[in-house]
């Protein structure tokens, strides 16, 4: 294996020298579901954790060794809402699918006695050029980042989970967004199974497309892989650029058991190895659930190895790595939750605190970006939009929308640049796995500027403040002890929930608005 990669490297940097610098460079969107920022052997703390050691991801050590290693990379703490920003360049607030969404005219949030919860988008996002009146009710129209690649050039495949519109809306389909190639994306946010002996599940959440793999019993991340690769040999042989969103069901329930990884996670008896982080061995959950993040790095290193094998592809390609959302840190999941599985950060998707937002994230990039170096800027799931696209050299394109996000192109080619992003959050939802507001849960609104986190929870108008440098767990709420700092962040965060016009929840009781977060009274 080590002389094959020598090989490749070998190989790889001498095709390097022959890429025109005015080749468009192909893009591969490498988008993991519900992977936390520890849920890999790729430390991105400032030390290795015990949970880099409960991982095996050795391809995710081999692009960060290719790429450099963003330590404060962003997203929003449910699916939807950062599948629909990436894909429009829009904060959640703005565009307002602030929950998951499913069935059409369906709102997935729980009841609650006390809040009257706004009318989000449930129906998603739709293409402008393509939505009916139907679709755009309840819905945000974007002109959308596939469409503005296709129409400079690129070949566009999606592969893998979509969860862009609801069911029965045009913006349920890949295709209508404007990739040319669509493999088992549709309104479903994870899948029925990942067991082609269960057809990949039945109803709502069955990955449509994939018959051929039933019979072979092909494990889901594994059939979707071969898949993306299948449909990379059409832009390679036109000598066309292409941009591949491979977006991933893995690691989202079920844990379905992947056994070409699951015995990495037992004894010889059958049990679970020992966990450094749970101080006990692996239950059955942790063992299924660590061998679809090794199932999922086995996908990332086969794109690697084709491309290897295809080396003036390669010194063209760039591979950005990264997730939707903060590791599931309730329901299934073995220990304490909210604090064994995205430790040392609290929480997990679905919540307001770092374990529910902060992600792992990588880029490689050829004869741009230097190898195995680590990158500190700050970057928030809407900036892949502009990003994109100016990696594409797409430069006088026109959306219906507002882009929020900010382009990390420059940080790319400079790292010695250092640059200001202040991050914002809209969450006026209840999100069904839990309403743990001490764990961060419910009804949200925060800001992250500089090394201060600053959450509002609406039902009850608290505010918490935490120095997320120094308290990396957010276990010292500095409420009380810098009063004003907080007061400053709660008028911004109202700021700029003013300017995207976001919606706010009210009390059932009196339908009065909850008063906004610089409204709220210390306490």
């Amino acid at each position: 294996m080590k002389q094959k990669r020598h090989l490749f490297t070998a190989a790889f940097l001498a095709a390097l020298g022959n890429v025109s610098a005015q080749d468009k460079p192909n893009i591969i969107l490498f988008l993991v579901d519900d992977m936390g920022w520890q849920e890999t052997s790729v430390p991105f703390y400032e030390e290795p954790t015990p949970l880099n050691e409960r991982y095996h991801t050795p391809n995710m050590e081999r692009l960060a060794q290719m790429g450099v290693k963003f330590t404060q990379a962003y997203a929003c703490a449910i699916s939807s809402p950062s599948r629909c920003s990436l894909m429009s360049g829009m904060n959640a607030a703005r565009h307002r699918v602030t929950n998951w969404t499913l069935e059409y005219d369906v709102q997935t949030d729980v009841e609650s006695n006390v809040l009257q919860l706004p009318d989000w988008n449930y129906n998603g996002i739709q293409p402008v050029d393509r939505a009916g009146e139907h679709d755009l009710k309840n819905a945000t129209p974007i002109t959308a980042l596939p469409r503005l690649l296709q129409e400079n050039g690129y070949y566009t495949i999606h592969c893998g989970k979509a969860h862009f519109g609801a069911r029965g809306t045009v913006g349920e389909n890949p295709l209508s967004f404007g990739f040319d190639v669509n493999i088992g994306g549709g309104a479903n946010g994870a899948p029925g199974s990942y067991l082609a002996e269960n057809e990949f599940g039945s109803g709502a959440f069955h990955v449509s497309g994939l018959e051929q793999y039933y019979s072979k019993g092909t494990f889901l991340t594994e059939a979707l892989t071969i898949e993306a690769l299948k449909a990379l040999n059409k832009p390679i042989a036109n000598r066309q650029p292409f941009y591949l969103y491979m977006s991933h069901y893995a690691i989202h329930a079920p844990y379905n058991p992947d056994k070409r990884f699951t015995g990495n996670y037992r004894q010889p008896d059958g049990s679970g190895v020992y966990d450094a982080q749970l101080k006990a061995n692996l239950d059955e959950n942790e063992i299924n659930h660590a061998a679809l993040v090794e199932g999922m790095d086995k996908s990332l290193g086969d794109i690697l190895d084709y491309l290897g094998e295809r080396p003036e592809v390669a010194a063209n390609t760039i591979l950005i790595f990264m997730s939707d959302n903060g590791g599931q840190s309730v329901g299934p999941r073995q220990g304490i939750l909210n604090r064994d599985p995205n430790y040392p950060a609290r929480g997990g998707k679905g919540s307001a605190y770092e374990g529910g937002v902060h992600e792992p994230m990588i880029v490689s990039w050829p004869g741009v970006v230097k190898g195995g170096t680590v990158n500190e800027n700050r970057v928030m799931i809407e900036d892949f939009f502009p990003t994109i696209l100016e990696m594409a050299g797409a430069k006088s394109y026109q959306t219906v929308q507002h882009v929020d996000g900010k382009s990390f192109v420059d940080i790319l080619k400079d790292p010695t640049l250092k640059r200001d992003r202040t991050n914002i959050w809209h969450f006026p939802n209840l999100w069904g796995e839990s309403q743990d507001t001490a764990e961060g849960f419910g009804a949200y609104s925060a800001i992250l500027k500089g090394d201060y986190h600053l959450l509002y929870f609406w039902e009850n108008r608290e505010l918490r403040l935490y120095n997320v440098r120094e308290d990396i767990g957010e276990q010292n709420n500095l409420i009380k002890m810098q009063p004003d700092l907080a007061k400053q962040l709660a008028k911004e965060l109202t700021a700029a929930l003013k300017d995207c016009d976001a919606q706010r929840p009210s009390y059932k009781q009196t339908g009065e608005l909850i008063p906004w977060p610089d409204e709220a009274v210390i306490r």
